[in-house]
């Protein structure tokens, strides 16, 4: 997966609480095999009309939405099913980040393993964030390394993140990444085990 290190994108805010991954990439947009070509339906109920053209007043229609590569959202945010199709769907449309007061532990999990840099704040230092975010071109910088997000006119905060996924995104590694950095030692447990199950049993 691609790494993660520091990113400047400009912002979007979807200023709703409990986004579940059915609204995020609804479920009749499921039918595909590969990861790629979710973009296109990401929050598709809210982002067009039934009969498919765009909302003008969603965000990601707007022309700076359309460019945004980090989402503002509220609490809860990815809550519902497990579905990995939500963190496919927000990478495949650009971001790389989602910053929300909270968000539900299995969203947080596959976003990490796919590149997708998820950032718990304050709900008050996210209401901040989203009411400037609502300014066309609003940019911010993303610091994982030194966990850090800072803006031009004078917003800058840490943020916490778990020791082990912050290695995982800094260095491009998914679960299965992680496993191969071990191929070696894996290849000689399987071969001591193939050699032990093949030796001779006494009496």
């Amino acid at each position: 997966m691609q790494a993660f290190v520091t990113h400047r994108g400009v912002v979007a805010v979807l200023d709703r609480e409990n986004i579940d991954t059915d609204q995020i990439i609804p479920k009749q947009h499921l039918k595909r095999i590969e990861r790629a070509g979710f973009g296109a339906f990401l929050f598709s109920d809210w982002r067009y009309f039934p009969d498919g053209s765009p909302r003008p007043d969603f965000v990601l229609n707007q022309e700076h939405g359309r460019r945004a590569s980090i989402l503002v959202a509220g609490k809860n945010f990815g809550c519902g099913s497990s579905r990995e199709h939500a963190a496919w769907a927000l990478m495949d449309f650009g971001f790389r980040a989602v910053i929300a007061p909270s968000f539900a532990d299995i969203f947080r999990n596959n976003s990490g393993n796919n590149g997708l840099l998820v950032i718990e704040l304050p709900e008050e230092r996210v209401q901040m964030l989203a009411q400037r975010g609502r300014k066309p071109g609003y940019e911010l910088k993303i610091d994982l390394e030194n966990q850090t997000i800072r803006d031009d006119i004078g917003f800058k905060i840490d943020f916490a993140i778990d020791p082990s996924r912050r290695s995982r995104l800094l260095q491009g590694l998914d679960e299965i990444g992680l496993t191969l950095m071990h191929e070696a030692d894996i290849a000689k447990f399987e071969q001591r085990r193939s050699l032990s199950s093949h030796a001779p049993r006494r009496g």
